[in-house]
């Protein structure tokens, strides 16, 4: 192999592996936010009646009394349905258990790659001692 095929497959690897950074930043942002929402949702357990602040935008909050721990929940495709806290929980729980599975799997990816670098550096070194 030389220098100039050597220097594509590593543009080649270089550019899978910022992919990967990519969606493995997606994927630790995503987890951050269902934390934090299931978090939020164990704040209102047992709060019916009570005053919270409630986002209505980025940053931005509400006073609002509690009425009902009922939640309306989005579970895809804009298909809302009714849930109580503690089902909206488990759903989330899931989402997270998921997302982890991804991440997994995202660095399962960074390791073979890095294999592959370290495997095709050994062939080069080996190419370049033999001639």
């Amino acid at each position: 192999m030389n220098n100039e095929e050597l220097n594509k497959k590593f543009m080649a690897f270089e550019q899978q592996i910022r992919q990967i950074q990519e969606q493995l930043h997606a994927v630790d942002n995503a987890i951050f936010e269902m934390n934090a929402i299931d978090s939020g949702l164990s704040e209102l357990e047992g709060n019916t009646g009570k005053e919270i602040m409630a986002p209505i935008g980025r940053g931005i909050f509400v006073k609002a009394k509690l009425l009902s721990e009922e939640l309306t929940v989005d579970v895809g495709n804009n298909h809302f349905v009714k849930k109580d806290i503690p089902k909206t929980k488990e759903l989330i729980q899931n989402q997270i258990k998921k997302l982890g599975e991804m991440k997994n799997e995202l660095e399962n990816s960074l390791e073979s790659i890095n294999k592959e670098i370290t495997q095709s550096m050994l062939e080069a070194q080996n190419a370049n001692s033999q001639e």
